[in-house]
C-alpha cells in the first residue's frame, strides 16, 4: 500500500533518538517504516569505522554502541561520507533510497544523497535543507512513513519526547514503500 504521509523528528542528541526509536518499536510500528539518519562520530574523534560479519554490525566510536544497537532493529542501512558533514549512517527505508540516489547518480538543486532521498519522498526543499543542517550539527533525523492513521499515532508518540521539531509531511501521489 503506497504511504500518505511521513512524520520526520529532529533530535539534538543520540540519546534522545534512541529513545524515540525504542519508544516506537515499543509501539509495534513496522520497522520497515521507520528511518534514522545522523553523524556516525563526533567531530573531534580520530578513528571511526565498522564491520560487518553475518547479520551482525560493529561499530568504532563514541557513537558505536548506539549504532550497533540500532543497526539491529532495522532492515538495512548504511555508512557515507557527505561532504562538508562527514561520516553519516543512515538506518532504515530512506537508507535503499539513498543508496538508489548514489547508484543512480541524482542530484537535486545542489543537495546531498540524504537530501535528494528525502526530496523524492515529496518533502519540500527548504525542510530538506533544515534536517540536512541539523544533521551537520550533530543532530538526528528520525522519519516514520505509512498512512494517516499510522503517521498521526507517530507523531503522537514522537511528541511525548525531546525533539527539537516533529513536522508532518504529505507523500506524493504513488509514491511507493521504502522497503526492499
Amino acid at each position: 500500500m503506497p504511504y500518505s504521509q511521513s512524520v520526520v523528528a529532529v533530535f539534538t542528541d543520540h540519546m534522545s533518538a534512541e529513545a524515540a526509536v525504542k519508544k516506537l518499536a515499543a509501539a509495534k510500528f513496522d520497522m520497515k517504516d521507520l528511518s534514522i539518519v545522523g553523524k556516525g562520530y563526533h567531530s573531534d574523534e580520530k578513528v571511526v569505522g565498522f564491520y560487518h560479519t553475518s547479520d551482525r554490525v560493529k561499530f568504532w566510536g563514541a557513537r558505536g554502541a548506539m549504532w550497533g544497537g540500532l543497526w539491529g532493529l532495522f532492515f538495512g542501512g548504511l555508512f557515507l561520507t557527505i561532504p562538508a558533514v562527514g561520516g553519516v549512517v543512515v538506518l532504515g527505508g530512506l537508507a535503499t533510497i539513498v543508496a538508489a540516489g548514489i547508484e543512480n547518480a541524482v542530484v537535486v538543486g545542489g543537495l546531498s544523497a540524504i537530501g535528494a532521498a528525502l526530496y523524492s519522498l515529496n518533502i519540500p526543499k527548504d525542510s530538506v535543507l533544515q534536517y540536512e543542517t541539523a544533521i551537520k550539527a550533530e543532530g538526528f533525523v528520525v522519519m516514520v512513513q505509512g498512512t494517516a492513521a499510522d503517521v498521526a499515532r507517530a507523531k503522537a508518540i514522537l511528541t511525548t519526547t525531546s525533539a527539537a521539531s516533529i513536522d508532518l509531511h504529505d507523500a506524493m501521489p504513488g509514491t511507493l514503500p521504502l522497503a526492499v
